[in-house]
């Protein structure tokens, strides 16, 4: 090695470690990008961006937080064993294997930084939940995607994609943004073909909106099965997603290894009682559901008369996709909506360009949003 090697080595080594470098991959991550809160005018009449509940949260919420209140300078419980408990008793299951963290998202994110590695694989569907292909880089995996047909899952399309590489599955099923399912059948048969060192997490944040006899969340095969995990938020049907609290049950050593790297206090005390409060009230729960029985067939009908097509869904929302038409696309309708303070979510970043999601939200907010939508399609 000359002199002048030397010297454009060094320079170029100083150069690197003027600031400090993130590790390989991290850049490579696109940021998550929640859905908008405003309307272009500055103000809001329907937010309908986010699949949050327009009934608000339960009233023995209030009373629990209340009592929180009143000790904010304590640290909470960092086992958040009241909240596990409360889950336990709800859903039969043994509080030991339940783990809780700040939305669902913080236990996705914790199963990749415990069980994904560099050189590791790990496979979701065409239009997954963005954070799975978040939560893999960062732990310095690589994502690899299965396509999905008519929006949908593709059990084998999975299959084929698993190497000796594969560590992990991600299944939101319901999946967002799409809103469509797979059967308990289909679950279990791509667990059965995986290998017993793939870790399978079943993501049900949408499971408790489901009313088809053919559909399980995954407690069953994550109850019984070593490599199965299912999670859950309180964001949802809960109407907590201001608290950010999610749950994940699985395997007692899985939840174990979770628990090393699982930050001491990663749930207020705040959420743990709001959370215990709101899994209990079963009656909140059931007025949720019936709200959106009632009005998630009448969305997709009314919008499906307008001559739009809309993904049949099991959830709280609907994808509705617009014709590839000059002045009607799904970016043309977003901001038409905007300008009269209605919020709905462009899903381009799922790799769905020409369409928006809509929340089912109060009747007021959904007939709204169809007479807009009707005068857009309207205009020449």
């Amino acid at each position: 090695m000359n002199d002048m090697t030397i010297a454009v080595t060094e320079v170029d080594q100083t150069a690197v470690q003027s600031r400090p470098q993130p590790k390989q991959g991290v850049l490579d991550i696109a940021p998550y990008v929640p859905g908008k809160s405003k309307g272009s005018n500055g103000k809001t009449l329907h937010k309908l961006s986010s699949n949050e509940t327009p009934l608000g949260f339960s009233d023995a919420v209030s009373a629990a937080i209340e009592g929180v209140a009143k000790s904010l300078e304590l640290y909470p419980d960092g086992g958040a064993t009241e909240l596990r408990a409360a889950i336990g008793d709800v859903y039969g299951l043994n509080p030991d294997r339940i783990i809780c963290g700040a939305g669902s998202d913080e236990i996705l994110s914790m199963l990749a930084n415990t069980y994904l590695d560099e050189g590791d694989e790990a496979i979701y569907s065409e239009h997954g939940f963005l954070v799975y292909e978040i939560a893999i880089r960062a732990a310095g995996a690589t994502p690899v995607v299965a396509p999905e047909k008519d929006f949908t899952t593709d059990v084998d399309a999975i299959l084929e994609r698993v190497t000796s590489r594969t560590k992990m599955v991600f299944l939101a099923n319901p999946n967002n943004p799409t809103g469509t399912y797979i059967p308990f059948e289909e679950v279990k048969r791509l667990h059965q073909a995986l290998p017993p060192h793939v870790l399978l997490v079943l993501d049900a944040a949408y499971g408790e909106y489901v009313r088809r006899n053919d559909y399980e969340s995954g407690i069953e095969l994550a109850a019984t099965a070593d490599n199965v995990v299912m999670t859950r938020t309180f964001s949802k049907i809960y109407g907590l997603a201001n608290l950010r609290l999610g749950w994940g049950f699985g395997p007692a050593h899985v939840i174990d290894a979770m628990n090393r790297i699982r930050g001491p206090f990663n749930v207020s005390g705040v959420a743990i009682a709001a959370g215990a409060a709101a899994v209990r009230d079963r009656s909140f729960v059931t007025a949720s559901v019936e709200h959106n029985e009632k009005w998630l067939p009448w969305v997709t009908a009314e919008l499906e008369k307008l001559g739009l097509t809309v993904t049949p869904s099991v959830g709280n929302f609907v994808l509705v996709h617009f014709p590839d038409v000059d002045g009607k696309r799904a970016t043309d309708a977003d901001t038409y909506l905007l300008e009269r303070g209605c919020v709905l979510r462009l899903v381009g970043n799922y790799g769905l360009p020409n369409a928006i999601r809509m929340t089912i939200g109060s009747e007021e907010a959904n007939r709204t949003v169809v007479a807009h939508l009707k005068d857009f399609l309207a205009q020449a």
